[in-house]
């Protein structure tokens, strides 16, 4: 069957914006989203200027690495002091000891020295821990994400000094518009692709929020503005969450369940 030209023209514009179309067309089950980490924050309950520092932004700690020191010359002299008090005591209580034994003092006088060696202890168990407390570990494995005092700064007491990211603890966020989130479930797979990667990411929904919400300002859709989502989380193995970074936008796509 033979067509004029100008049919044959047509033809082709049909075909090129079918194909244009197509190329345009949304992914199915693909969601906008972003990843996002909560973070260790590592402070001193004591305040004091920062004696040393052992960490830097971007370095990789193990649970137990030290990672900074406050002065603590007040602590360490209140310790010792502690410790010839309490010294003192207990000999001043082995002698009462020795002295009601022989009936040349009342039991109420070993009785206040028995105290007053117990009040010791307590002191100097508080002095020793106010003295631990001006060092500081890692009390988890992760990244150094950022340092927030600089060696000879003075820090408040419970002013976080370093924070750290634990790679279990990077998930990505995404929003589900409200006419699809009847077929999200906890608990369900997720394939997370990000840029410059051609493989993506494995990861399982672990939280779907209650509440619906309006698009949020991260998410740059026309299509979805002004409409209800639901905000959903999803988890990694830590070595996959190593891989992402916080603020990193993301494409999420949910996997249906069988």
């Amino acid at each position: 069957m033979k067509y004029s030209v100008s049919v044959q023209l047509i033809i082709a514009a049909l075909m090129s914006a079918l194909f244009l179309g197509a190329c345009h067309r949304p992914v199915e089950n693909r969601l906008q989203g972003y990843v996002e980490g909560e973070f260790v924050y590592v402070a001193s309950p004591l305040g004091g200027a920062v004696e040393s520092l052992f960490v830097k932004r971007g370095d990789q700690v193990k649970a137990g690495d030290p990672l900074f020191v406050l002065d603590s010359a007040a602590e360490r002299a209140a310790r010792d002091q502690a410790q010839a008090a309490l010294v003192l005591s207990e000999k001043d209580l082995a002698r009462m000891e020795k002295l009601v034994q022989s009936n040349l003092i009342a039991m109420q006088e070993l009785d206040r020295a028995r105290s007053t060696r117990d009040q010791d202890r307590e002191r100097l168990a508080k002095a020793e821990w106010d003295l631990s407390q001006k060092r500081q570990n890692a009390p988890q494995t992760g990244l150094v994400f950022d340092t927030l005092f600089r060696p000879g700064e003075w820090v408040p007491a419970g002013r976080p000094v370093v924070a750290i990211l634990p790679p279990g603890n990077v998930k990505v966020r995404a929003f589900v518009p409200e006419t699809a989130i009847g077929t999200v479930r906890a608990g369900q797979n997720a394939r997370v692709r990000m840029d410059g990667v051609n493989e993506p990411l494995a990861g399982r929904i672990s939280f779907i929020s209650p509440r619906a919400e309006y698009t949020p300002p991260v998410i740059y859709s026309r299509e979805t503005r002004e409409k209800l989502v639901f905000m959903i989380e999803i988890l990694f193995d830590p070595a996959v969450g190593a891989r992402l970074h916080p603020g990193q936008p993301v494409d999420v796509e949910l996997i249906p369940q069988a």
